[in-house]
């Protein structure tokens, strides 16, 4: 069982493993062992709180595939064991985000002078086109 926080624990049969041969160092051995780890976390079938399953599919982007499932790779070590740790630990911070309440926005106004400078730009642009279009030198005013 994966601990995120007090509420959200994800059980080991919601997570599928697939172990993968990895591309880089290691010689003749990196051909003969699967190292890479593919970490697969079906959200849509999950245990998770429908509003953490929401955020997590929007934090998770590029890594969820259209079925509502969660791909985590991982191949940066050369152990097996280091590569599912890596993976969990990512899926663990990735779950820890989504748990996170976002801080309601709070409504503010533009102050006056930050109006102001933006009208008195619009202003100088304005005139400057002014000047183009008519061929004067209307630019210095």
């Amino acid at each position: 069982m994966i601990h995120v926080t007090d509420e959200i624990r994800i059980r080991e049969d919601e997570l599928e493993e697939r172990f993968v041969r990895a591309s880089g160092p290691g010689g003749q051995h990196v051909n003969k062992v699967a190292t890479a780890v593919e970490l697969r976390f079906n959200v849509a079938a999950s245990s998770l709180p429908v509003r953490v399953k929401e955020r997590l599919t929007t934090l998770a982007g590029a890594r969820m595939t259209g079925d509502g499932v969660l791909l985590i790779d991982s191949r940066e070590h050369r152990t097996q064991g280091k590569n599912r740790e890596e993976a969990r630990r990512r899926l663990s911070a990735l779950l820890q985000e989504a748990a996170k309440r976002p801080k309601p926005r709070r409504p503010s106004r533009p102050t006056a002078g930050s109006r102001e400078r933006r009208l008195e730009a619009k202003a100088r642009r304005s005139r400057l086109k002014d000047a183009r279009r008519d061929g004067g030198s209307k630019a210095g005013d």
